[in-house]
C-alpha cells in the first residue's frame, strides 16, 4: 500500500498538539497565576465576610421574625406583606422622594454652572476646586448640628429673613420647612463634588469642537445645548445615577437634625423628615424588628434599582435623541456652506 506523505513544510502531529495548547494548560500555566491570586485574596476574603455574607444574610433574615436575641421564626413573605400595608413606611417613601427631588434637581444644575465657571479662565481656580470639594469630606454629623442652629427659630436663616422685612420660617417645624432644610444640607454637601465631575467632563471635550461651533456662528446657548451637553451625557448619567442612589439613602441629615425629638427616630414634627433608611433604623435597631428592617432594606434596593434604570433611560436618551442636531449638524452645515 502506498503511503501518503505530508506536504513539505506542513506541521507535524506534535507541533499541532502544541499549537492547540492554551496558556492555561501549558506546563506551569495554571501555577503561574497562583501568586497574583494569593496577593489579592485578602480583599476578596474581607469582601466576602463583610460584604457578600451580610447582604445574603439580610435576604435570609427578611423571611424571619427575629428580635436579635431569641430564636428565629420563619414567616415567609409576611414581612413584605406587612410592609406594603404600613402607612408610616409609605409616608417615609413619599418624604424621601420629595426630598430627593428638591435636592437633586437644583444640585445638578448648580454643579453644572459651577463647572462652567471653573472651566473658564478664572484666578485661583485650583483653590476654588478644593473649597468646593471640602463639604463632601466634612463630617456630616458635625455639619448637621451646625445647620440645626442655622435653621432654628431664632437662628441665622430667620434672622436674615427678618433683616430684609420678611417673616421667619418654621424650618424645623413645618412640612416644607423640614424638607427644604434637609434638601439644602444635601445640596451643600454634594454640589461641589458633582461640579468637579462635570468639570472633568468639560475638560475632556476637544477645543476644536468649540472652535467649529464658533466659526459656524453658534451663540453661547447653542454651544451649550448642541455641543457641550450632548458630549457631557455620560458624565451627566453618572452624576444622575449616583445622586439618585445617594438621595434615596438619606439618613444622617434627618436623624441628627431632629435628635432632640425621641433621639432622632421620628423625623421631626409630623414625621415629615422621616426617610426610608431612618424608618428602617428605627424598626431594626430601636424596636428590634430585624426581619422587618431587612425586608424594608430589600424593598429599598428594588425602589433604588427601578429609579436608577429610569434615570439611565432619561439621561442616556434614545435613538431619537441621537438624531437631534448637535455638533455633527453644526459641522455638516459648515461644510455645506463652504462647499457653496
Amino acid at each position: 500500500m502506498a503511503t501518503v506523505l505530508d506536504p513539505a513544510g506542513a506541521p507535524t502531529a506534535d507541533e499541532r498538539r502544541a499549537a492547540r495548547r492554551t496558556p492555561s494548560n501549558r506546563p506551569g500555566g495554571r501555577r503561574r497565576h497562583i501568586p497574583p491570586l494569593l496577593a489579592i485574596s485578602p480583599f476578596y476574603v474581607l469582601f466576602a465576610v463583610f460584604g457578600t455574607f451580610p447582604v445574603l444574610y439580610s435576604l435570609y433574615l427578611s423571611f424571619q421574625d427575629w428580635d436579635g436575641i431569641g430564636d428565629m421564626r420563619f414567616v415567609g413573605l409576611q414581612q413584605y406583606g406587612w410592609l406594603l400595608k404600613d402607612s408610616v413606611f409609605w409616608h417615609s417613601v413619599l418624604n424621601t422622594f420629595e426630598i430627593w427631588f428638591l435636592s437633586t434637581v437644583p444640585m445638578l444644575f448648580l454643579a453644572l454652572v459651577l463647572a462652567f465657571l471653573l472651566h473658564s479662565q478664572v484666578r485661583f481656580s485650583g483653590a476654588m476646586r478644593v473649597a468646593y470639594f471640602i463639604p463632601n469630606v466634612t463630617s456630616m454629623v458635625a455639619m448637621t448640628v451646625v445647620f440645626g442652629s442655622v435653621f432654628a427659630q431664632a437662628g441665622l436663616a430667620n434672622s436674615a429673613l427678618r433683616a430684609i422685612g420678611m417673616d421667619g420660617i418654621g424650618w424645623l417645624s413645618s412640612e416644607w420647612g423640614i424638607k427644604s432644610s434637609v434638601s439644602l444640607m444635601i445640596i451643600w454637601r454634594w454640589v461641589g463634588y458633582n461640579a468637579l465631575i462635570f468639570l472633568a467632563g468639560l475638560q475632556a471635550i476637544p477645543t476644536e469642537h468649540f472652535e467649529a461651533a464658533r466659526v459656524d456662528g453658534a451663540n453661547s446657548w447653542q454651544t451649550l445645548f448642541r455641543v457641550v451637553l450632548p458630549q457631557l451625557r455620560p458624565v451627566g448619567l453618572f452624576a444622575a445615577v449616583t445622586s439618585t442612589i445617594n438621595g434615596l439613602q438619606i439618613f444622617t441629615e434627618s436623624q441628627v437634625l431632629f435628635q432632640s425629638t425621641d433621639v432622632g427616630t421620628t423625623g421631626g414634627p409630623g414625621q415629615e423628615g422621616m426617610t426610608i433608611v431612618l424608618y428602617l433604623w428605627q424598626k431594626a435597631f430601636k424596636e428590634h424588628q430585624f426581619g422587618y428592617g431587612a425586608a424594608m432594606g430589600w424593598l429599598l434596593f428594588a425602589i433604588t434599582a427601578v429609579f436608577t434604570i429610569i434615570n439611565w433611560r432619561l439621561v442616556s436618551g434614545s435613538d431619537r435623541d441621537d438624531r437631534r442636531p448637535g455638533l455633527a449638524g453644526l459641522l455638516r452645515r459648515r461644510g455645506a456652506r463652504n462647499g457653496r
